[in-house]
């Protein structure tokens, strides 16, 4: 509704105009009548299916619990359900019976449903982010008169490494959060150094000390310390899943590739390249699946935006490869292991979100494997 409001002005309109309250059921379907009835060709057909509970756009949902609504009774027929499109009307419509008999994961997983744009709206917003900081990057350039050092195999090595870093790590990422838990997407992309070190030894010849594989696990135990608890029991879906593999998948892949190709010229230069790349590949699927209309202006996207083009696209990936050319893959890949401490932390500080001693302990481990993988060996 918050996408079309003049259109639910007008079934609210209706709804004042022909409601005749006898208990809520009857309001809400009431409601959900004139909502659903809103710009149809046949209204009169609309309105008589809703009230006998067969429009195939209105889902009414009753708790099966002795108690309490189960987290089961909204993942499918709301959740889920949500990110769909309607079969003929405009909107899908859901009505809830008893609310607030919600078990706190119930409540918790329809609440990220309410708060997050419509499905795969941030692929618009991730074709908006590389675009403008990929030419914030060369226009800086430009205007500080940086010589292009870089051959064309450069460009097209920075092109392929910006596809995986960027439109596939982030894009697949993002959708796979759809669906999957944050504990759980954490989880799964924080195994990023682990996959790098294997492959980095096999294409790379990077060393596999004994000090880098005590490192490693110490970093695999002390994510899974923290997060492991805070995944939610039963709220993870098959295709979550696989999306956020297959980004785990694109991130260890250009990462590798990053050190195979070895590009050569400004990091910065290149940063802006892969950026530009980024966006080119997100943006068809973007413009398919979904549509500038589904984003809602707010100021804290817009900060959450500049945020991302200057903080995230911009700085952490300059630093990010500077760290690739400096240390190895093995060593810079360890420190994806402070994500989830650091998502931690900042959910904390940011959204007063509650932390267990539990957490604190689990960062003891991540803090030594980071040491152990990238502390220099000494010189014999």
């Amino acid at each position: 509704m918050r996408r079309d409001s003049l259109a639910t002005y007008r079934a609210k309109r209706d709804f004042d105009r022909t409601a005749e309250p006898s208990g809520k059921a009857a309001v809400a379907r009431a409601f959900a009548a004139a909502l659903l009835s809103d710009g149809a060709t046949d209204p009169d057909s609309v309105r008589t299916r809703v009230e006998h509970g067969v429009h195939p756009d209105l889902t009414w949902v009753t708790p099966s619990g002795a108690a309490e609504m189960l987290v089961s009774d909204i993942d499918e027929p709301v959740v889920a359900a949500a990110s769909r499109t309607p079969f003929e009307a405009a909107r899908r419509v859901f009505v809830i019976e008893r609310a607030d008999a919600m078990n706190d994961v119930a409540a918790n997983k329809l609440l990220k449903t309410l708060e997050e744009p419509p499905p795969f709206a941030h692929l618009i917003l991730l074709t908006a982010r590389f675009s403008l900081a990929g030419i914030l990057i060369l226009g800086i350039s430009a205007i500080r008169g940086e010589a292009w050092s870089l051959t064309w195999r450069d460009v097209a090595v920075l092109a392929v490494l910006g596809v995986a870093n960027n439109a596939l790590y982030l894009g697949l990422g993002y959708t796979g959060l759809k669906t999957v838990s944050a504990g759980l997407g954490g989880l799964i992309v924080s195994a990023n150094p682990v996959f790098t070190t294997v492959l980095a030894a096999l294409l790379l010849n990077e060393t596999l000390t004994w000090r880098k594989v005590l490192g490693l696990l110490l970093g695999v135990a002390g994510v899974a310390f923290i997060v492991w608890h805070r995944i939610s029991v039963g709220t993870d879906h098959l295709e979550g899943i696989v999306f956020t593999l297959a980004s785990l998948a694109s991130i260890v892949g250009g990462t590798i590739l990053f050190k195979l190709l070895a590009p050569k010229g400004s990091l910065w230069i290149g940063n802006g390249i892969q950026n530009i790349a980024g966006g080119v590949a997100v943006m068809p699927f973007a413009f398919t699946l979904s549509s500038v209309g589904d984003i809602v202006p707010s100021a804290r996207l817009a900060g959450a935006f500049a945020f991302l083009v200057l903080g995230g696209s911009m700085l952490a990936y300059l630093l990010w490869f500077h760290l690739l050319k400096a240390c190895g893959a093995t060593a810079a890949s360890a420190y994806h292991f402070l994500m989830p401490p650091l998502g931690m932390l900042f959910a904390f500080l940011v959204l007063g979100e509650h932390v267990e001693l539990r957490d604190l302990l689990g960062i003891v481990p991540v803090a030594l494997g980071i040491y152990l993988v990238t502390r220099p060996a000494r010189a014999t």
